[in-house]
């Protein structure tokens, strides 16, 4: 059972109730991306561990986006022990000339495989459904990491199909354009819809 109410969503696993919570970004995050985005692991699908000046450089791209008001960066949160287990995020994205939001998450390791991941997409679709202005979301995760894809599947995204994306900036990858109708109702059916 699931439910939502603000940035929290609350979920029954294993017989006990896990929150997950999305608290906006901060300076004193930067342990968070710099976990994330150094780790070979988790940089698998993304080009590899990026360096201390791209780690900076994406912690001040990540600050100023709430700020401007086109998307905002979240740690996400298990509670109730407010453990950081990742971050997760939206931000306007020109795709195929339409002005769209894209999404992205990172879990740390030892969360991943516990649907956590997926509940922090729960929080941020329904967030940005409720609270902003584009239509569609998208994610573009990697044709490769069946996770990532599989999370969107759950999700209900719709898979638009194969395409090219660069991420980091010079490094070209293959990825599935994942999108979801955010004008729709949760139980409506989902995707690329006129």
């Amino acid at each position: 059972m699931a439910r939502e109410s603000g940035r929290t969503w609350r979920v029954r696993q294993l017989g006990f109730e896990a929150v997950i919570e999305l608290l906006p970004w901060t300076d004193g995050d930067l342990w968070v991306v710099e976990r994330c985005l150094s780790d070979a692991d988790m940089m698998e699908h993304l080009g590899g561990p990026q360096s201390r000046e791209q780690i900076l450089d994406a912690h001040r791209r990540y600050l100023a986006a709430g700020g401007k008001g086109t998307g905002q960066m979240f740690k996400v949160v298990r509670a109730p022990l407010s453990e950081v287990i990742g971050t997760i995020g939206y931000w306007d994205k020109t795709w195929q000339d339409e002005l769209v939001y894209e999404t992205g998450w990172m879990i740390f390791p030892e969360y991943q495989g516990r649907g956590l991941a997926s509940d922090a997409v729960a929080v941020l679709v329904a967030h940005v459904r409720r609270d902003h202005m584009r239509r569609f979301l998208h994610a573009f995760p990697s044709i490769a990491n069946a996770p990532s894809n599989g999370i969107c599947r759950k999700s209900g995204f719709t898979n638009l199909g194969e395409c090219e994306f660069e991420y980091p900036a010079g490094h070209p990858m293959r990825c599935n354009d994942w999108c979801i109708d955010l004008r729709l109702a949760p139980s409506e059916p989902r995707g690329r819809q006129q």
